[in-house]
């Protein structure tokens, strides 16, 4: 069924589960493979896509989205300053949002595990468990790989851990890691080298999996919490000098891409792309990412929104945490978009101002501004004027349909920091040159892999 917002045609069934979670739909240099001509790619696959081990098709589009809105009032947390000195995830109670497949070791062993911008070591549950939660698929085994290698104490990658995460273990001189979430979840194990193999390459040279010796990871032999049982840990993608696109920079010549779509689009899954990814015709707008602690997170420079041709300054008058450089995290695993609540205020008049319609209220008392649907709504094109890049975002990204004849504004308040969430993104090819430390974003059909 097809509604008309003005000049915006949306697929109903398309729209919902978009919003549900796309929302509703990331230095040290350790050794590895030679540089890969053309890149190559990796299958996302969102928790609610039809293709994910957790789609549940008794859910409705409308459950799916009140999920994903809890799971980013959760992920939020472990950006805040208070918790700094934890490693905060988006495994909490309700799970991670995208997951990817790599092999790790010698034979390789396939391993399913979120994909996450906002942590940096990856790590999977391995044999012997002291203590692990439940999963499906088989357990890591080291003893049976022919490519483990355990990491000694106060070596680079050893060193390269937090001091409150490292422990060493003086007997048998080897680096260990404890990782603690905000849930109350857990991992603790041995870092290690070990081998991966990731995707498929892009090149025509090269049409089979690529892979890297040596690379760091933890082997967790102490596990606990809330962790889906489908997946086998984290895979790393944030900015620190443990995340997977760190390791592999000088392969990847520092770059990584992702295209994010409608998780239920003809069962097709994002893409993550390692290296250079493929040239379009589309105009590319880019923004410098600002360098910040945690180097896990992602920060660029927010200056202004516009609502149609309505601009307004971010941070002129609003609190610290709005003002100067780095000031908004771009982050793919979260679904909606937050903002400086005093800035929010200027913001939610300003749509009220555009949409000539009737404002409503969320049932579930959730989200706000909400509007009365019909065939006649015209939706504003919303601009994040960031330093340097103005990204244009039509309806979808920032709206959600809630019940039949209701839309509601995906873009929330925070009163401590602001996130740039993957609805947001959506349709967007995002790539990430972590050696010119710049961000860019290109209208992309991301059905389309790039």
């Amino acid at each position: 069924m097809a509604s008309t917002f003005g000049n915006c045609s949306v697929l109903s069934s398309v729209v919902l589960p978009i919003m549900c979670i796309c929302l509703t739909q990331w230095l040290l240099v350790f050794p590895v493979a030679k540089t890969i001509p053309n890149g190559f790619s990796v299958d996302l696959i969102h928790r609610d896509s039809p293709l994910s081990p957790l789609y549940n098709p008794l859910e409705t589009p409308f459950d799916r989205f009140y999920n994903a809105y809890n799971r980013s009032i959760s992920r939020i947390n472990r950006f805040r300053p208070s918790y700094s000195k934890a490693v905060w995830s988006d495994i909490m109670a309700s799970g991670g949002e995208y997951f990817m497949n790599i092999s790790i070791g010698t034979p390789p062993v396939l391993v399913l595990g979120i994909a996450d911008t906002g942590s940096d070591l990856t790590w999977v549950q391995c044999k012997p468990c002291e203590e692990c939660y439940l999963q499906k698929p088989p357990l890591f085994d080291p003893m049976k790989s022919s490519t483990y290698k355990s990491v000694q104490c106060g070596s680079d990658p050893c060193n390269a851990l937090d001091s409150s995460d490292r422990v060493c273990d003086q007997e048998q001189n080897t680096c260990k890691y404890s990782y603690s979430y905000g849930d109350r979840s857990f991992t603790r194990g041995n870092v290690a080298l070990e081998k991966f193999t990731i995707g498929a390459a892009n090149s025509t040279r090269i049409d089979s999996p690529v892979s890297f010796p040596n690379l760091v990871f933890g082997c967790g032999h102490k596990n606990g919490g809330t962790f889906d049982n489908v997946g086998s840990g984290i895979i790393g993608l944030g900015g620190g000098p443990l995340s997977l696109v760190k390791q592999l920079s000088k392969s990847i010549h520092g770059k990584f891409s992702y295209c994010l779509q409608a998780p239920d689009s003809a069962a097709k899954s994002s893409k993550l792309i390692f290296g250079t990814a493929t040239d379009s015709n589309a105009v590319s707008t880019s923004t410098p990412l600002v360098d910040r602690d945690p180097s896990t997170y992602y920060y660029v420079t927010l200056e202004a929104i516009s609502v149609g041709d309505k601009k307004l300054a971010y941070g002129s008058g609003s609190a610290s945490s709005a003002t100067g450089e780095g000031n908004i995290i771009i982050d793919s695993g979260t679904t909606l978009t937050f903002l400086e609540s005093e800035f929010y205020n200027s913001l939610e008049s300003a749509l009220e101002e555009a949409i000539k319609a009737k404002r409503v209220s969320d049932p579930k008392g959730l989200l706000s501004p909400c509007f009365e649907a019909d065939k006649d709504m015209d939706l504003p094109v919303i601009t994040f004027h960031f330093s340097g890049a103005d990204v244009k975002l039509q309806p979808w990204n920032t709206f959600a349909q809630v019940q039949d004849h209701m839309v509601c504004f995906t873009i929330v308040p925070s009163n401590d920091i602001a996130i740039f969430g993957n609805l947001s993104q959506m349709d967007f090819l995002v790539s990430y040159d972590l050696e010119e430390r710049s961000v860019s974003f290109t209208p992309t059909d991301c059905t389309k892999n790039p």
